[in-house]
């Protein structure tokens, strides 16, 4: 499934990377692809878990910075990592249709 997915460091997760048309790829390709999509979409709700812990780990260290420069950096961290779960969430509901078109 390589071929049809890319790791995307930022998001910690692989996503799908179609070089053609969905139309142009065979039925057993596109049960494959649908399948393996699945089990990493599966994966997201976990991902942003994990996400939210370090978010609050980090809001817990800014609740008793007194370095304002550090509390910008933490600041700045906190809203990179809300940012990245936005993304994992638009990629977990924007991808639904392609999970829904496997369970047809």
């Amino acid at each position: 499934m390589k071929e049809y997915f890319s790791f995307d460091h930022r998001l910690g997760i692989h996503i799908p990377n179609l070089e053609k048309d969905w139309t142009e790829y065979c039925e057993e390709t596109q049960q494959a692809i649908l399948f393996h999509w699945e089990k990493i979409r599966g994966s997201i709700p976990d991902r942003i878990a994990e996400l939210e812990q370090s978010i609050n780990q980090k809001q817990a260290q800014l609740s008793d910075e007194n370095n304002f420069k550090k509390s910008c950096e933490l600041n700045s961290e906190i809203a990179e990592l809300a940012s990245i779960i936005n993304d994992l969430w638009l990629w977990y509901r924007a991808n639904q249709t392609m999970a829904d078109k496997m369970h047809q």
